[in-house]
């Protein structure tokens, strides 16, 4: 079921998942707890799901057998999941292959990046950059599963390309 709503199979699943996280996120902002006592209430959900979850989960879902289109869903769930982290990975090769190669370049560029995020947590409020990375994050499979990330990248690289072209004509 996760999966179906993350990956938007309905057109309000959307809707339901930015007001789920937008009443949690308002909660938090409301309550205003201090990091003790939400770091104590999120472990003591987490405690109460894993108490409840395996007694009500048959009740709720059935206690029918696993199917062979369950298990083909599982297994591109799993390879998705893979996939990202070979990802993630091979950035975080290209990092330190940069480090060593280019160490002025990657220094420089560290730091660039660095002082932007620095700069960007220091004018926006932790709250809300940490509800814009959590809606980003579970948005995220919705827009890449309808293409939508793929279009705007595509749209960027048009631009990027366009004003290359156009210095390389001027410097001509």
């Amino acid at each position: 079921m996760t999966d179906k709503v993350l990956r938007w199979e309905r057109a309000w699943f959307p809707l339901a998942l930015m007001s789920v996280v937008s009443f949690s996120f308002l909660m938090i902002y409301y309550l205003d707890p201090s990091v003790l006592s939400g770091v104590s209430c999120f472990v003591m959900f987490l405690c109460l799901a894993d108490y409840l979850v395996p007694a009500l989960a048959p009740r709720i879902f059935g206690s029918n057998k696993w199917t062979t289109e369950q298990q083909q869903r599982f297994h591109e769930i799993c390879s998705s999941l893979v996939k990202s982290r070979r990802r993630i990975v091979g950035w975080w090769k290209r990092l330190f292959t940069l480090k060593e190669e280019k160490p002025k370049m990657y220094f420089m560029t560290m730091v660039f990046s660095l002082a932007v995020v620095a700069w960007i947590g220091q004018q926006v409020h932790n709250l809300f950059l940490t509800y814009l990375i959590v809606s980003f994050l579970l948005l995220f499979p919705g827009l890449n599963q309808h293409g939508i990330i793929t279009k705007y990248i595509g749209m960027a690289k048009r631009e990027i390309n366009k004003l290359l072209k156009h210095k390389e004509k001027k410097n001509e």
